[in-house]
């Protein structure tokens, strides 16, 4: 309360003693003469700037913090008042002496004069630490912004008025010809990126901010590359989503991880029709606890579910994400279920209970070379759990299901990618039999950072000490975030055609092996001299790519731009017999019956086509992040 009666005496002040100085400025030394003039228009026009304050300082505004788009109220306040004196003043003529150009410099002046308060509240509280700092002959560490645009100026005036964080900013380096050798943000542009060794020994900083969120990978890795021989430490800033909400902060800035080299742009959702489909229904999650399941389910909860059913096999992992949505959404109802989706008669119990409308399929075995020497639990647990999914949906007549898929399906040559396949056949398949019913899988490559993905296993071997283990250095693979994967994955479920295949655009291939270097590098080590790289030869089942597509399929848009529809992705005929034949292959426990029952399933699984083993040079990481064709353009390491 005290704080907002001295800024509402402040404003009042100032905008009161507008007046008589406008007088002064118009008559010079003449306008004592028209004291009583002076004193009659300052006190009519003090009644409605009170009047005015009153109902604009209703709450107190934080000063320190303030904009141009603040000062916009306070323009349209002042002009307003400026015309109401104006129209009193002219229709007063012979009662008060008042020149009629006396408002509009009344007006101006208390424009700067309230402005010019609210901005050196904010540079005295941007300074003052940094001040305080020095005279306590604390140094901090001197940062350089790479990226003088928006975020880079916000991320600027959060370090100024959070000194005691320890970063003060001595500059920007940007590739704008248009911002070099000039100020942003009271800063001075430096140079441009690949300057940036020269300009940071120039101004002796310690780090430089990447603050770059709407740039693509290619100049976020110049940046670190620099950086890194410039023997600068690199962080960057949060993306546009974080700018526009304003959740900026010091304590947002983190270090440049792997996903922003890979310079995927963010992916635009149309929640319209996530809504629409989850909002107030059941909603059954399988692999709930998984990388993709869990996402899945944190994206769901914000459009209000009814009812959202956790299923998974794993009790840690199903009680974790329990957990998290009991504190991020404690209204929304929540059913935590320990089940195995081989297992239908426990499905169909769950099932009965629930009552799901809406399914989302995510729960699979994935390992590639875990299911080569298990082919028949791949065949129970993608297959068969798919198929019992698939006959409850349409026995209790589920709207829509969609079975998470992946690009090793697509001309198989491990038993893990001919599972999905057969998997995606499946769907297809129950969707024929289900009139009303929406039943789709989407298909989408490796997911950064899920669980047995290549990143966490080359983030274990570098915190080891290495060596990085590569398969093999030509091996390539398309690569998404968690969150984009499970957005996407929603996105399909709501524009989806039953009985399709829906393919995600995954942007452009990476290299494993450049992916290696980048993470040793992000670790501030550097690749042969601090971390080896050793090739190891690709393992049973793996390819050097993956395809999105068989090759006669071919593809169709759908209504969102990153997502694609197989044209050819239906099975024909019934399948039923080559699906016994299947089960009964893994029933026997001999492997190679189940893969020959593959084949008669999925004329494209070619398990002599996988990559040659113990060629000398390998690079791929993990059981099985892959994709993508020959020829394709490859992001280039640091």
């Amino acid at each position: 309360m005290t704080r907002l009666v001295l800024k509402s005496s402040l404003d009042y002040g100032v905008w009161l003693l507008a007046a008589p100085l406008a007088f002064v400025l118009r008559l010079d030394a003449g306008a004592f003469a028209f004291g009583a003039d002076v004193l009659t228009y300052t006190a009519v026009g003090g009644l409605l700037k009170a009047v005015v304050l009153i109902g604009m300082n209703r709450r107190v505004r934080s000063w320190h913090r303030v904009g141009l788009r603040d000062m916009v109220p306070l323009l349209v306040a002042v002009v307003a008042v400026a015309l109401v004196e104006f129209v009193a003043a002219a229709a007063s003529v012979g009662d008060v002496f008042v020149p009629r150009s006396v408002p509009l410099i009344e007006a101006m002046l208390a424009i700067l004069g309230l402005a010019g308060l609210r901005f050196a509240a904010r540079l005295y509280y941007e300074e003052r630490g940094i001040l305080q700092s020095r005279r306590r002959g604390e140094r901090g560490r001197r940062v350089i912004v790479a990226g003088a645009g928006d975020a880079g100026v916000a991320v600027v005036r959060e370090m100024l008025r959070h000194p005691k964080a320890g970063r003060w900013p001595v500059g920007f380096v940007d590739d704008d010809p248009s911002k070099l050798r000039k100020r942003v943000a009271g800063l001075p542009v430096l140079g441009e990126i690949d300057e940036l060794a020269v300009v940071a020994d120039r101004v002796d900083a310690d780090e430089v901010l990447i603050a770059m969120p709407s740039h693509d990978g290619g100049v976020v890795r110049r940046v670190v590359e620099r950086a890194s021989k410039a023997g600068l430490q690199h962080r960057t800033v949060p993306g546009l989503l974080d700018l526009v909400s304003g959740r900026v902060s010091v304590s947002n800035i983190r270090r440049v991880d792997v996903e922003d080299l890979l310079g995927r742009k963010s992916v635009r959702l149309e929640t319209g029709p996530i809504e629409a489909l989850v909002s107030g229904r059941t909603v059954l999650v399988t692999g709930a606890g998984g990388s993709i399941g869990s996402e899945v389910v944190r994206q769901i909860a914000p459009f209000a579910p009814g009812e959202i059913v956790l299923l998974g096999r794993g009790e840690n992992s199903v009680f974790r994400i329990d957990g998290e949505l009991a504190r991020s959404h404690p209204a929304l109802a929540r059913r935590p279920v320990i089940c195995d989706v081989r297992d239908e008669r426990s499905l169909r119990a769950v099932f009965e209970a629930h009552r799901p409308e809406v399914v989302f399929h995510a729960a699979a075995h994935k390992h590639v070379p875990l299911m080569e020497a298990n082919p028949e639990q791949a065949v129970w647990n993608n297959v068969g759990g798919t198929l019992a999914l698939a006959r409850l949906a349409v026995e209790f007549g589920v709207d829509t299901l969609v079975n998470v898929s992946t690009d090793k399906a697509v001309n198989p040559t491990n038993v893990m990618g001919a599972s999905k396949r057969v998997a995606e056949m499946v769907v297809a398949d129950a969707a024929r039999r289900c009139a009303g019913c929406t039943m789709v899988s989407v298909r989408f490559g490796n997911v950064l950072g899920s669980r047995g993905s290549v990143v966490p296993l080359f983030r274990d071997q570098i915190r080891r000490g290495g060596p990085v283990t590569v398969t093999h250095p030509d091996m390539v693979r398309y690569f998404m975030t968690i969150p984009e994967a499970a957005g996407l994955v929603l996105q399909a479920g709501a524009v989806a055609e039953s009985g399709r295949v829906y393919v995600l655009d995954m942007g452009e291939p990476v290299r494993i092996a450049d992916l290696a270097r980048d993470l040793i590098l992000l670790s501030g080590l550097e690749p042969g001299r601090d971390i080896d790289i050793e090739y190891t030869g690709a393992r049973p089942g793996e390819k050097l790519y993956e395809e999105l597509l068989l090759s006669e399929e071919g593809t169709e848009p759908s209504p969102h731009e990153k997502i694609f529809v197989a044209r050819k992705s239906r099975p024909a005929g019934d399948i039923t017999p080559l699906l016994d034949a299947l089960f009964e292959a893994a029933r026997s426990g001999d492997g190679d019956a189940v893969r020959q029952a593959f084949r008669g399933l999925v004329p494209t699984y070619r398990p002599e086509a996988a990559a040659p083993t113990g060629s000398g040079a390998s690079a791929g990481g993990h059981s099985g992040d892959g994709q993508v064709g020959r020829g394709v353009p490859v992001v280039r390491a640091l």
